[in-house]
């Protein structure tokens, strides 16, 4: 029943893209030219290489946002059936932000949070 279930999505997800791609291909505009094939960022042309060396910092800021953002996404439903679970829920929420607590004061301690 599973398998059935999952070839059905499988091969409707890949009708669905097949089908997305050939009707912008059917229905799309056609008009190539040399200027519509520049890179461009807000209307301005590029000046020099595009391949310039990015700091660490804006890597590491981007982990740590993913990181409370997905706490986020983790604390909606266990606010959701807290009251299901009762105390074996506080005790084990009360553990999951008591890690991120310290993975913030250790990364805050490091400078992690600091643009220099």
């Amino acid at each position: 029943m599973y398998f059935t279930l999952l070839i059905t999505v499988f091969l409707t997800a890949v009708v669905l893209v097949v089908a997305a791609y050939a009707i912008a291909k059917l229905i799309g505009p056609r008009s190539y030219n040399k200027v519509k094939g520049e890179p461009f960022e807000c209307g301005i042309p590029t000046r020099g290489s595009s391949w310039i060396p990015v700091s660490v910092g804006y890597y590491l800021f981007a982990i740590l946002f993913l990181m409370f953002d997905v706490e986020t996404v983790f604390l909606y439903p266990w606010a959701v059936v807290v009251k299901e679970f009762g105390v074996l829920a506080i005790v084990s929420i009360g553990f999951f932000l008591l890690v991120l607590v310290f993975g913030l004061a250790y990364a805050w301690r490091k400078g992690a949070l600091e643009w220099k």
